[in-house]
């Protein structure tokens, strides 16, 4: 396949061991493309076509008995991003083999069980590519900075999500896990931007400006996760996010990388091809 998208991606975006600070990873960065917003959309688009051959082929492994399947977490601020990738890098894909799960704040029911059994329903199926626009996530980062949960459970939290995204492994997914980078002051006009237009404002809670004063705290426990669920099996990447095009370039070409490191192919039949189509003709 000719190279398309942003090359090694993964190496230049895939948080290292050790301390995470956000505050050095500039959020207005474009890591491994030297083009403009143009240039990026062009590359993107160049990549429709190697990620729908990649995924028809996963699709058909998991048709004949195959257990492979491919999961994108998406986290981020409000306003980060999480849905123009769905639309723009995910929206790539054939739709019939993509299952895509928000998760909101917990129903009564899901609060009555583990914090995962929820998430654990919504995986994808073999041959599938899942998304979780939010995710298990959510369990540590808003109870962490709101309180919503004793630190003792929050502790067991990481390490039942290790634990979890392991055993998700174990079974044939591959996880990638992306948090969308951006800055307070994008954050800010991105709302601003909501008020202005009005076919935006129903995205627009008053909450939103509420929780922009616990910025710090956010900031801090997304460093935590970064850092406590950084795994070999199940690693984080951090995508700069203040440009729309780029982050969406780059999730898409993570993905494209991904799923090229299965080897896919389509699975040998066994029947005799020829015999078939004498079968056909009349």
């Amino acid at each position: 396949m000719p190279s398309t998208g942003i090359d090694n991606i993964g190496g230049l975006l895939k948080v290292g061991p050790g301390p995470v600070e956000l505050k050095d990873i500039d959020p207005n960065g474009h890591p491994g493309f030297e083009g403009d917003k143009k240039a990026g959309k062009a590359a993107l688009a160049e990549l429709e076509d190697e990620l729908v051959d990649l995924q028809t082929k996963l699709s058909a492994e998991g048709y004949v008995g195959g257990h492979r399947r491919l999961l994108l977490v998406l986290q981020g601020t409000d306003t980060s991003g999480k849905g123009g990738v769905v639309k723009h890098a995910v929206g790539l894909f054939n739709p019939g083999g993509v299952r895509i799960k928000s998760f909101g704040a917990p129903t009564k029911e899901e609060l009555a069980q583990d914090f995962l059994w929820r998430i654990e329903k919504e995986s994808p199926a073999a041959g599938q590519i899942g998304i979780f626009d939010r995710s298990h996530y959510e369990d540590v980062l808003i109870a962490k900075v709101r309180k919503l949960a004793p630190a003792k459970e929050v502790e067991r939290r990481f390490d039942a999500i290790n634990d979890f995204e392991r055993r998700l492994t174990e079974e044939g997914t591959t996880i990638v896990k992306c948090m969308l980078h951006i800055s307070e002051d994008e954050q800010r006009e991105r709302l601003l931007a909501r008020l202005d237009r009005p076919t935006k404002r129903w995205k627009f809670k008053p909450e939103d400006i509420d929780e922009r004063a616990y910025w710090d705290e956010y900031q801090a426990a997304y460093q935590d996760v970064l850092e406590r669920c950084n795994t070999e099996w199940a690693p984080w990447y951090v995508v700069p996010s203040n440009r729309k095009w780029y982050r969406t370039l780059a999730i898409a070409s993570l993905l494209r990388d991904k799923l090229r490191a299965m080897d896919l192919s389509f699975p040998a039949v066994d029947y005799d091809v020829e015999e078939q189509k004498r079968r056909l003709r009349p």
